[in-house]
């Protein structure tokens, strides 16, 4: 409220507020920000669980007078539900409360309800989809669709954004008595239900809007799915219909026979889930194990979250993503709340003291690693401890609500917690919305489920007495097995031992900077260290070190070694080889420069960042891999051409596209469905040769990104494109639709 307000956001490094438009766009992250005062909504209902009850009446009186929720923004129809929405409910639900309690409030007369309405049939539009999907964005303003909405051409969205609604839309309703909001909730959850894999279970992590085709058919509990499934058992908490359950058990029986392989809970494709789709895990899925401790499932709520707690121990933060053998992947840390409500929910379910000293782990790391003077920032990377000028509204809304609540006595709280459940956001709705306005009509749905062998059910809403009589060494035999599972030892004390076998004559060891992914023989040596070499979907080579499965000790040193090696170049090339971003800019009709896709670089060919931009019509190369000549030259000439990624180098394709007489190439991924907005970029390497003779300039486009182009190929014939450093002027009074793509390099 000091540096920051009315903005949507705290700045705690520059201690100023973030608008939406007045600082540099940070891609999908901005569409939480609508201009209406999002912290100060988010966070509404902590301040009751925190007694600030006097803050909490300010509070609302400066949401009704201040914030306006009629902007010419386009937002997220997800994150505005959970974190707006939800919190203007909440908001009410407490304010109610209090007015009943006599002291506070006495003036409240429902004005949130009614903000909360007046935003609910601003979400609406987003349903007009044959499926009930709702669009991922929406103008706030305008809707959907019209010329000036600049949304509503999107054709995918992920599971949990439309998967989480039905909560907030159905308090909505009961609130209000109008139907329509709960109705096109029920609508969306049946339609996911519908297109689960009927053989596995499972859903995808995107959907087709239009046609239910799932886009990317990997499944996890983490991101892009997570708040899918806490919907659907806190549905039927809330709302009390049994079909919720029903489907939530079902998934969950799925999910434990494939994604859970304790303690680790890995992606799995859903046609083939005995195979896992990646080797690493998202900071998301740290909210699984307080839905376990609700569902009743406490064992392997317990083994997940003491293997979360041991990488926080090693990292002080949980990173944003870390691979199977818990080094980091992805470094950032926006201060996620997810490991925290799980913590608090296994506090509650076991009594154990243990999770006071986790949450207590918790707290000093964020006073002694996060704490800056305006706020709490981000961590940019959890190993170095570099901050980013970034504090989420999450942060106030769950993440001091759930700790507060950890080691709150029942008399800390002014009202009695166990009469609401928490929304995804950590937002309070009260229990006995289930006996109110009950107008929907359920379908039956009885036939659609299958009996399941799971003894687990019978502990839905547990009764935490039975399930263990004040035991807290219960839950320490679960984690006990579990405490050195990231810090593993390592052989030691063998360099003298390979000493003497150079001496008598043996091969010296592997050196990373002579290691070639193509050799054989290296990768022979690379089995004979313990060395494995897996293929991630992403298309990146991923190097895991199990001294156990090394040939010998002495191997597994030489691993151990490798690996050391092989981090610190991956380092020193990262900062040698650093390039920014490119564009490439569709400015034929009916594009005329809107369409902007941001693409990796290459580490070869024309530099477009010191000579001019290109421009040319695109055209598909023959054959669409680009690896051999190509046998249509007559196609390609004085044009860009199209490759499709895979089978060969990078810089072999630009050669042969370049002997075909092309002026630029475009390689589009061969990994379908695959996006920006769920894995990262990376520049294109050369091939280990010199590539001066390469002088036509490459860019790189994912699936999702490149089919923009084959779309508008297929519909227009005659596409011209732009490949440049920026994106150019798109013409007065055009807006602009950009593909953000986030990059990450390639070593």
């Amino acid at each position: 409220m000091e540096h920051a307000y009315p903005a949507d956001e705290l700045m705690p490094l520059t201690c100023r507020g973030r608008v939406r438009g007045q600082e540099p766009s940070r891609g999908d992250v901005d569409d939480a920000l609508g201009k209406f005062s999002l912290t100060l909504i988010d966070s509404l209902d902590t301040l009751v669980v925190l007694n600030k009850t006097k803050e909490f009446e300010d509070a609302v009186r400066k949401v009704l007078r201040d914030v306006n929720l009629d902007n010419d923004v386009v937002v997220s129809v997800f994150e505005t539900n959970i974190r707006v929405l939800g919190g203007l409910l909440g908001g009410h639900s407490l304010a109610i409360m209090l007015k009943e309690k006599g002291e506070y409030m006495q003036w409240y007369n429902d004005e949130l309800l009614q903000m909360a309405k007046q935003l609910g049939y601003k979400l609406l539009p987003a349903f007009n989809t044959t499926s009930g999907l709702p669009y991922p964005r929406i103008n706030l303003k305008f809707g959907i669709r019209k010329p000036e909405a600049r949304t509503g051409t999107e054709t995918d969205t992920c599971t949990a954004c439309a998967g989480t609604l039905i909560l907030e839309f159905a308090a909505l309703s009961r609130f209000t008595g109008a139907t329509i909001f709960e109705e096109y909730a029920r609508k969306a959850l049946d339609f996911l239900w519908e297109k689960r894999q009927r053989s596995s279970n499972l859903v995808g992590v995107t959907i087709n809007i239009h046609t239910g085709d799932w886009v990317r058919k990997d499944s996890g509990v983490g991101a892009g799915i997570d708040s899918y499934y806490e919907y659907l058992l806190k549905a039927y908490v809330l709302l009390g219909d049994d079909s919720f359950l029903e489907r939530f058990n079902t998934h969950y029986d799925a999910i434990m026979r494939y994604i859970s392989q304790p303690p680790l809970l890995l992606d799995v494709h859903i046609h083939k889930p005995m195979l896992n789709a990646r080797t690493w895990m998202d900071a998301l899925l740290a909210f699984f194990p307080g839905l376990q401790v609700l569902k009743g499932d406490i064992r392997p709520a317990i083994e997940t979250h003491e293997m979360l707690y041991q990488v926080i121990k090693k990292h002080n933060f949980l990173p944003e993503a870390f691979t199977t053998d818990f080094r980091v992947h992805w470094a950032q840390h926006p201060l996620r709340p997810e490991f925290a409500e799980s913590t608090y929910f296994l506090y509650k379910a076991t009594g154990d003291p243990y999770y006071l000293e986790v949450g207590k782990t918790l707290i000093e790391n964020l006073n002694k690693y996060a704490r800056v003077p305006c706020g709490f920032a981000a961590m940019k990377d959890v190993r170095t401890g570099s901050h980013e000028d970034r504090m989420d509204s999450f942060f106030l809304a769950e993440m001091f609500k759930y700790l507060y609540l950890l080691f709150a006595d029942k008399e800390d709280v002014i009202f009695d917690i166990e009469d609401y459940i928490f929304t995804t956001e950590a937002h309070l709705l009260p229990l006995w919305l289930s006996t109110t306005n009950q107008r929907i009509s359920k379908k039956n749905t009885t036939s659609e489920y299958t009996e399941l062998d799971d003894s687990n059910f019978d502990w839905t809403c547990p009764n935490t007495q039975i399930l263990f009589p004040n035991d807290p060494l219960y839950a320490q035999s679960i984690r006990e097995p579990l405490k050195n599972v990231v810090d593993k030892s390592c052989p030691r004390g063998i360099i003298r031992v390979r000493e003497e076998s150079f001496r008598s004559g043996a091969k010296p060891p592997l050196r990373a900077r002579d290691f070639m992914a193509t050799n054989p023989e290296h990768l022979e040596i690379l089995k004979k260290m313990g060395v494995s070499l897996i293929h991630l979907k992403d298309g990146r080579v991923q190097l895991v070190q199990h001294a156990i499965q090394a040939a010998s000790s002495i191997d597994a040193e030489d691993g151990l070694r490798f690996m050391q090696e092989m981090i610190e170049l991956s380092s020193q090339q990262q900062k040698e080889q650093q390039l920014p971003p490119r564009a490439v800019q569709i400015v034929s009709h009916p594009f005329f420069g809107r369409v902007v896709l941001t693409a990796g670089p290459a580490q070869f060919g024309l530099d477009l960042s010191k000579h001019k931009e290109t421009r040319g019509f695109v055209a598909s190369s023959k054959p669409y891999n680009g690896c051999s000549e190509l046998t249509n030259p007559e196609a390609v000439m004085g044009k860009i051409a199209l490759i499709q990624r895979g089978q060969c180098m990078f810089a072999e394709k630009a050669r042969n596209i370049q002997n075909a007489g092309a002026i630029g190439g475009i390689v589009i991924d061969d990994n379908e469905g695959s996006s920006s907005d769920t894995a990262p970029l990376f520049q294109m390497a050369g091939d280990g040769k010199d590539t001066d003779d390469i002088t036509i300039p490459m860019l790189f486009l994912f699936s999702k990104e490149g089919s923009i182009i084959l779309d508008a190929i297929r519909e227009y014939e005659e596409v011209e494109v732009l490949l440049s450093d920026k994106a150019k002027d798109r013409g007065k009074g055009k807006k602009s639709f950009v593909f953000s793509l986030a990059l990450i390099f390639l070593t």
